[in-house]
């Protein structure tokens, strides 16, 4: 039984390794690699701890939930959007120039921004147009 997200994203990229979601190549590899983590540490995490210490439907999950510190974390969700956003004014996706599991993880951390009560800068236009780009993929409605 494989039960991590991104174990279970890497198995399936075994065997059907075409469209490569994890980067082709040793350079493209680390990229996808380097983004993802950035994306999953500087944003999921930060956008995590806001959701489950603030949003009320998480009370049973946190426990204790302190909303100081689900406030404490917003700004560095910001602060990783501006970073991104001025990396994202120079390609089209996280990772370079093709679709990665880095925007996956992207996606879904903007996705949870809602509940955590965070929106992404209007001055983050990089930002904005990539989410809007990923969000119209027909992938990211299954």
């Amino acid at each position: 039984v494989i039960t991590e997200s991104i174990a279970i994203c890497r198995y399936f990229e075994e065997l059907h390794p075409e469209p490569a979601l994890f980067g082709t190549g040793a350079l493209g590899k680390a990229k996808v690699e380097m983004w993802q983590r950035r994306l999953e540490l500087n944003l999921m995490v930060s956008v995590a701890a806001a959701f489950r210490h603030i949003h009320p439907a998480m009370k049973e999950w946190e426990v204790p939930q302190i909303p100081e510190w689900g406030e404490a974390n917003k700004p560095k969700v910001i602060e990783f959007l501006h970073l991104l956003d001025h990396e994202l004014a120079q390609r089209e996706f996280a990772a370079g120039d093709a679709y990665s599991v880095a925007d996956i993880t992207g996606m879904i951390a903007i996705d949870f921004m809602k509940p955590a009560r965070i929106k992404v800068p209007a001055e983050c236009t990089n930002v904005l147009r990539w989410y809007a780009a990923l969000t119209s993929r027909p992938s990211a409605t299954a």
